[in-house]
């Protein structure tokens, strides 16, 4: 199933979540908006080696774009340091993987509520 499929009519959700990983001396900070506008940013270190093992790293950013294309989400990623390439790459996906998880969960003083001002998402 697709991610826009399984947030459904996104009544009564947080709307946004963010989500800050560490992962050795690497960290990604990543926040995401469900608010139907694909969108993405995202930034790495300069030093990023260009592979990891057969996977080009620069894979990474095509990942994230197909991704909000096909949600329809707005995506911010910031990687801010890190030297090993395989943390850089696993902190992103694993902040992603929290932050959405943040913003797609009910909130209890939204129960029934689109979260936002126009009335769609």
């Amino acid at each position: 199933m697709r991610v826009k499929q399984a947030l459904g009519d996104k009544v009564g959700i947080y709307r946004f979540g963010n989500c800050t990983v560490p992962l050795d001396e690497s960290l990604a900070q990543v926040t995401v908006d469900l608010s139907g506008r694909p969108y993405l940013v995202h930034t790495e270190p300069e030093n990023m080696a260009p592979m990891i093992g057969e996977y080009d790293t620069t894979m990474t950013r095509h990942i994230l774009e197909s991704f909000v294309a096909q949600a329809q989400i707005a995506l911010h990623v910031h990687v801010p340091y890190g030297r090993n390439a395989h943390h850089i790459v696993e902190c992103q996906f694993k902040a992603l993987a929290r932050a959405l998880r943040y913003a797609s969960e009910r909130d209890p003083r939204a129960a029934g509520i689109l979260p936002s001002t126009k009335g769609a998402l």
